[in-house]
């Protein structure tokens, strides 16, 4: 019975979709709807995403404009985005809210990167985990077969750090400048 990855593949490459999407809330200074994904407002008796409840546009570099459709709602949306405190400033009217981001210090900068870094060490973790979770699938395969596994696991391991390690440069990158 041959060795098979595919599916070892596909645990590592959710890995790298969650470290892009957990990258893409990090605001770098600039605007984008992303960033607003995680904060959840009630709607009606049950929690949903602010996209889900309104159109999110980008209106400036710096600016989101968030128009919900049920203009009853432009206070709670106020307020969670404050509540999320994710450093943005937030001015509401009768058609929406602005969510307006700052321009970031070299403080600031240095500290996400640092956020930045503890992300990639948890993907890191991750992929450990699969790793060993895929040795141990392959502990009753004859020796010269496991091993032939363990290598073709270990290029995979490689090959998924070096992913995310790129991800990170990339968004490294993005911050700093």
């Amino acid at each position: 019975m041959a060795y098979n990855t595919a599916n070892f593949k596909q645990e590592l490459k959710k890995i790298e979709e969650w470290l892009s999407k957990e990258f893409g809330q990090v605001h770098t200074g600039r605007a984008t709807p992303i960033v607003l994904d995680s904060i959840m407002i009630e709607s009606y008796g049950a929690f949903m995403p602010i996209k889900n409840v309104a159109a999110v546009t980008v209106e400036d570099p710096k600016t989101l404009r968030i128009a919900p459709w049920d203009r009853n709602q432009i206070k709670d949306i106020e307020a969670a985005i404050q509540n999320a405190n994710l450093g943005l400033s937030v001015l509401s009217d009768s058609d929406g809210v602005r969510a307006i981001f700052p321009m970031l210090t070299t403080e600031t900068r240095t500290r996400l990167v640092k956020v930045l870094k503890e992300k990639l060490e948890d993907a890191r973790v991750s992929v450990r985990k699969e790793r060993g979770n895929e040795i141990d699938k392959i502990a009753d395969l004859p020796d010269d077969e496991a091993h032939r596994a363990k290598d073709e696991i270990q290029k995979c391991v490689d090959e998924a750090n070096n992913n995310l390690e790129a991800i990170f440069d990339k968004k490294e990158t993005e911050v700093m400048n």
